[in-house]
């Protein structure tokens, strides 16, 4: 799914209203959306109070006002008496709602805190459209209600945060619990900084102009399962084990040989058709009694001091491998030696980034680090959005793929575009979890998927068995051994 920048949003609704519905009916549409989820998901729910603003975020609002009210709920709505501008699609509504006298308008300082049962805040001050810092009685009334303990939800987008860009240090910004946007994600919902007042995101379609959306251009995307279905090749049934390719992982050392375990146990569940691991010898006996599916290839006594080259093979170097002189001598010969892109995690990262050798990484290349690993290798950067734009020259300048690992991890091209994962949670956020998307990314290069489409589908696939992991043993619980056995899952939902 295309991200579109709040201009680009703005364009595309005009676009939809030119096309032939008019933007009153465009906002009953959408308030009849917000409804439709609200009231499946807030059955028990016995009174809304709903605070609206002055533009058209504030008219979704006096619309969701209505609706709600004529579904039988208790409703009260807030405003800013002192700004009585509003847009014409938000007066409009607000004129519908003045006539019901069932509905009663206060002004936000009438507004007293409330911690009662069954009651639920619906934020739709400020869309999209914001560029500034909440002040005043906005400020205030944000405030408040960021002190309840009660459900929150915004429509389109929390007010006070802006669409594409980080917000002000100490900006005042609603803690939704749940924001419903319509059509698109904001960039700002997927990071960091900005997507903790988010809460739980939910998209709702409102059938805004397809020939405008697709015309559009952007360098951001979700990933989603459209997406994902589109990627996926199901298995070939006159196919044997030299159809899916060989996975080599390389790694392992003294005390780390769990890395390389879980890399290739990841790389097999995933359907690489041949899968080796090049390990020392000291992690014989656990990987052969572990993975036995996964040949064993002796590079080391307690380190790896050699890297052997085998033809038509795709590399996943870094889990476990340690920093030793001589595995650090024995990554550079290989890189200097190999020409073919491989993934590159892990310690393999760290040597390179204390070396400064990223010339020696084959062009094509896929590198996965977290946020650290991406500060040694390529500097500091303020905050995540600065993050991924740097990422984004980068894998420009170096002719690579970047998976920039955090809770939403990008997928960073060469062409600069950045595809954002949407699956996923906090229980993976545990070592290991790593490791595991190394196998993942390896095994579907080996299956011959395209690496841009590998990289995209490797961190979902990886995202979406966290998921059920999750699901079954809880986040605390769940371990990366768990969402590998999980993967067969995910490819059984892609199969139904």
């Amino acid at each position: 799914m295309k991200i579109l920048s709040a201009r680009q949003i703005k364009a595309c609704d005009i676009a939809t209203v030119n096309a032939g519905i008019s933007s009153l009916n465009l906002m009953e549409k959408a308030a009849a959306k917000c409804v439709e989820w609200i009231e499946s998901h807030f059955k028990s729910a016995q009174k809304f109070l709903i605070f609206c603003g002055s533009g058209n975020n504030g008219g979704d609002g006096f619309a969701i006002a209505r609706m709600l009210y004529e579904k039988g709920f208790d409703v009260e709505v807030f405003i800013d008496k002192d700004h009585l501008n509003f847009s014409p699609d938000a007066e409009a509504n607000l004129r519908k709602i003045k006539h019901i006298s069932g509905i009663e308008i206060k002004d936000y300082d009438r507004f007293s805190k409330v911690n009662k049962e069954k009651t639920i805040i619906i934020d739709a001050i400020f869309g999209y459209g914001l560029n500034r810092k909440l002040t005043g009685k906005v400020k205030n009334i944000v405030e408040k209600l960021n002190e309840i303990s009660l459900p929150k939800i915004s429509v389109d987008i929390p007010t006070g945060l802006y669409a594409d860009y980080l917000t002000e240090s100490a900006s005042t910004v609603f803690k939704a619990d749940f924001t419903l946007t319509f059509k698109f994600y904001k960039r700002s919902f997927l990071h960091a900084e900005t997507g903790k007042f988010c809460g739980e995101v939910t998209v709702l379609d409102i059938d805004l102009d397809k020939d405008f959306i697709t015309n559009t251009s952007t360098d951001y995307f979700t990933i989603d399962e459209d997406l994902i279905r589109s990627i996926y090749k199901p298995r070939n049934e006159f196919s044997h084990k030299g159809t899916y390719g060989k996975s080599i992982l390389v790694g392992g050392s003294y005390g780390k040989v769990g890395a390389v375990l879980m890399a290739a146990k990841s790389a097999l569940k995933t359907g690489s058709g041949l899968t080796f691991t090049m390990a020392p010898k000291c992690g014989y006996e656990i990987l052969q009694s572990q993975v036995p599916e996964a040949m064993f290839v002796n590079s080391g006594e307690n380190y790896i001091d050699t890297i052997e080259i085998q033809e038509k093979s795709v590399y996943g170097i870094g889990p476990g491998l340690g920093k030793e002189n001589i595995t650090k001598d024995a990554l550079f010969d290989f890189l200097k030696s190999y020409s073919e892109p491989v993934v590159l995690d892990a310690d393999a990262l760290n040597i390179l980034a204390e070396n400064q050798k990223l010339d020696l990484i084959p062009k094509h290349s896929v590198i996965t680090p977290h946020p650290l690993e991406f500060e040694r290798l390529f500097g500091k950067t303020q905050n995540s959005f600065e993050r991924v734009e740097l990422a984004s020259a980068k894998a420009l300048e170096l002719n690579l793929f970047i998976i920039l690992k955090d809770h939403h991890t990008a997928v960073i091209t060469p062409e600069q575009k950045v595809f954002y994962n949407i699956t996923g949670n906090s229980g993976m956020a545990k070592g290991g979890s790593g490791d595991v998307l190394t196998g993942i990314i390896i095994s579907l290069i080996s299956q011959k998927y395209d690496i841009e489409k590998a990289c995209i589908f490797g961190v979902w696939l990886h995202g979406k068995a966290g998921d059920f992991a999750a699901a079954e043993f809880s986040k605390e619980a769940m371990l990366p051994t768990d969402l590998i056995d999980k993967i067969g899952n995910v490819y059984q939902y892609l199969n139904i």
